[in-house]
């Protein structure tokens, strides 16, 4: 037969304030970091986002410049090299820009910007720029970030 041993109570009564205390902060630590890492996860998500709806919106007016080809190439749609105000209503071309940059300032923020310009038939650059504070989660300074897509109609 093995011989059972006693242990006196004093060393049988379970953990310590102490280690519970040790075992809770390393918890809590634990917790924090994966909080700050779902923080910078969806900051980088809204940045690829407006990345990817920008991509999207220069398409867009693609589209719009093949659908109206020959405006195109006359220039009827070009726009400054960056305009930021929502142009006004009036011809086809006016209401298609209007249109276009108001979809980019509801997707990409206010301050988006954007410009065309259509050389001819051979070389169409659309270009899209915006504030990407609200990606890259700091808002005391713009980090402005820009695409320009070129294309042949």
């Amino acid at each position: 037969m093995s011989k059972i041993q006693c242990y006196p109570a004093r060393l049988a009564k379970g953990a310590s304030l102490l280690e519970v205390l040790v075992a809770v902060l390393v918890l809590a630590v634990g917790l924090l970091g994966v909080a700050a890492l779902q923080a910078t996860a969806l900051r980088n998500n809204q940045s690829s986002y407006e990345r990817s709806e920008a991509v999207i919106l220069s398409y867009a007016m693609f589209d719009v410049l093949r659908a109206n080809r020959a405006a195109a190439i006359a220039g009827d749609y070009n726009l400054a090299e960056w305009t930021c105000a929502v142009p006004t209503a009036g011809t086809r071309a006016d209401n298609e820009r209007r249109r276009w940059m108001q979809a980019m300032q509801r997707s990409l923020g206010s301050t988006a910007c954007g410009s065309v310009a259509c050389m001819n038939e051979e070389l169409c650059i659309v270009g899209l720029r915006w504030d990407d504070a609200r990606g890259t989660g700091d808002r005391t300074a713009a980090r402005t970030y820009s695409i320009e897509t070129r294309t042949r109609l």
